[in-house]
């Protein structure tokens, strides 16, 4: 990142958070647990899939369409999440068991966890049960060229905040044949899918909403136009395969001459 007039910074001499909000889009995938006392039949009321809970450190967790962390699949995704999860329909709710439908297309998680907290309130003494709803962490995907093969693919990390620089240095960094300067990216919104190109060699992206990675956004790494000449990804390389060209050419004619 080079130095650029136009980064933002408060009169703390701080460069300001520009975290976008994460609204739920259609198709989402939910974790929603529900967590009781040792004795509250919240688990039992809520979910049909009690048995994966159990009394821990006090307190019974029972999974209304847990998916937790374990479990996958080799093509992508978290098979046990996908199968157990609560799914956003196409109309943009999900069915909560004991609860029944509720919106939630372009709410927030915080929003939503709230709204099936009061939910939970209706049938169980209030702070007897506790409502926790979160996704399967961030999941991103990076597509590049045959140079970062080890780099593209689908990620998972659970963190609530990534910044790109961290989710490229996580999966080993950038090549020489990136084009810093026209990174793209497709991020998922509950209207649709907004399409933006940012520059890693200025030090103002870190001012752009962009700058954080949102669960179910796409990197597109384009390749650099001199590194697709076929003389090398870098200078020097591209002065080694013009040498050895050249040397090779030589040598054939000084054959031929010989001949």
């Amino acid at each position: 990142m080079q130095p650029s007039e136009s980064l933002v910074i408060n009169e703390e001499g701080l460069i300001p958070y520009n975290i976008p909000t994460y609204r739920i889009t259609k198709n989402d995938i939910l974790n929603l647990n529900i967590v009781t006392t040792p004795k509250g039949d919240a688990a039992q009321f809520y979910s049909s899939l009690n048995s994966s809970g159990g009394v821990n450190g006090g307190n019974n967790t029972a999974s209304a369409g847990a998916g937790g962390g374990t479990g996958g699949s080799s093509v992508g995704g978290n098979m046990n999440f996908y199968f157990n999860g609560l799914k956003v329909d196409s109309k943009g709710d999900i069915n909560v068991f004991g609860i029944g439908y509720v919106k939630a297309e372009g709410r927030t998680l915080e929003d939503l966890t709230q709204e099936l907290q009061e939910k939970v309130n209706e049938n169980f003494q209030e702070g007897k049960a506790e409502v926790r709803l979160n996704t399967n962490g961030i999941t991103y995907y990076i597509l590049g060229d045959v140079e970062t093969t080890g780099l593209s693919g689908e990620k998972v990390v659970h963190k609530n905040t990534l910044t790109i620089t961290e989710a490229l240095a996580i999966n080993g960094g950038l090549n020489r044949t990136i084009d810093r300067r026209n990174i793209v990216i497709h991020r998922k919104l509950p209207e649709g899918i907004k399409k933006a190109t940012i520059d890693l060699t200025r030090e103002d992206i870190m001012n752009s909403p962009y700058y954080y990675i949102q669960n179910g956004d796409e990197i597109y790494l384009n390749t650099r136009g001199k590194s697709l000449n076929g003389f090398g990804k870098d200078p020097v390389q591209t002065l080694v395969t013009g040498v050895s060209v050249i040397t090779t050419a030589l040598s054939i004619y000084l054959l031929l001459k010989n001949l």
